[in-house]
């Protein structure tokens, strides 16, 4: 089964993976490897176009998702 997640706000329509997607490319960019991601907890605030993340319950952030 295929499935797709998507967040709309204010005019705003994110898919779950384009997210993940830029996590991932802010967890690279910090010089860490993607297999290094064992867990990842993901929290959408739509009213601030947002999306925080906890990676291996270790280390969080933020990415703006406009």
């Amino acid at each position: 089964m295929k499935t797709s997640v998507f967040m709309e706000y204010g005019g705003l329509q994110v898919e779950e993976k384009e997210v993940i997607a830029k996590i991932k490319e802010a967890w690279v960019s910090e010089g860490n490897k993607i297999k290094d991601i064992k867990e990842l907890k993901l929290y959408l605030k739509p009213d601030e176009f947002a999306a925080y993340y906890v990676i291996n319950d270790d280390i969080s952030g933020k990415i703006n998702l406009k």
